[in-house]
C-alpha cells in the first residue's frame, strides 16, 4: 500500500470508529426508556468480531462520550473496565470459529455480560461507599432483577450480532482498505 493509501486508511478508520462510537452512544440514548435494555453490548461484540483489537477504539469513544454527556462521576470509572471485559470475552472467539458456534456464543456472552453487569460494578461501589463484603452482596442482590432484565434484553438483541458483523465485514471488503 502506498503512503497516501496508508494515510487514507488511517483517516477512514478514524472517521469510521468515531461514527461507530457515536452510534453506540446514540443507541443507548434511544433506548433509555427501557430499563437496562439496549444494544451497546451487541455493538461492542459486533465491532470486536469485525475489527478485533481495533474495536476498542469505538468502544472507548462511546465510554468517553458517555462521560462527557453525563459527567465523569464515580459510576463512569466502572465503564472503563466493564466494556473491556466484554471485549475480552468476545476476543476469545477466534475469527475462524464456525458460524453456527458464533451464532450461539455471541448472544450467550452478551447475555452473560448483562447478568453480571451489577456484579462487575459491585467491588467499585463497595470501595467507594465503604461497604463490607456483606453490604456488597446485598447491593448485588438488590439489583439482581435489573440484571436479569439486562440479560434477557442482551440475549434477544444478541441474536443480531452475527448478521451485523457479517454485514459490516461485507461492506468493508468493498472498500479499498479492507480486503
Amino acid at each position: 500500500m502506498k503512503n497516501s493509501d496508508s494515510a487514507s486508511k488511517k483517516i477512514f478508520e478514524l472517521v469510521l470508529f468515531a461514527m461507530l462510537g457515536a452510534l453506540m452512544f446514540a443507541s443507548d440514548i434511544a433506548m433509555e426508556a427501557l430499563p437496562n435494555v439496549h444494544i451497546v453490548g451487541v455493538l461492542a461484540i459486533a465491532y470486536t468480531a469485525t475489527f478485533r483489537a481495533k474495536a476498542l477504539i469505538p468502544i472507548y469513544i462511546y465510554v468517553f462520550i458517555t462521560g462527557l454527556v453525563y459527567g465523569f462521576a464515580f459510576w463512569w470509572v466502572a465503564y472503563l473496565y466493564v466494556w473491556l471485559i466484554l471485549w475480552g470475552m468476545a476476543m476469545l472467539i477466534p475469527r475462524s470459529a464456525p458460524k453456527a458456534l458464533c451464532a450461539v456464543l455471541y448472544p450467550t456472552i452478551c447475555a452473560l455480560h448483562g447478568l453480571l453487569f451489577g456484579v462487575l460494578n459491585a467491588p467499585l461501589y463497595a470501595i467507594a461507599y465503604g461497604m463490607g463484603f456483606d453490604g456488597m452482596i446485598a447491593w448485588i442482590a438488590s439489583g439482581l432483577g435489573f440484571d436479569i432484565i439486562h440479560m434477557i434484553g442482551n440475549l434477544g438483541f444478541g441474536l443480531l450480532i452475527l448478521p451485523l458483523s457479517e454485514l459490516m465485514t461485507g461492506i468493508l471488503k468493498k472498500t479499498r482498505f479492507y480486503r
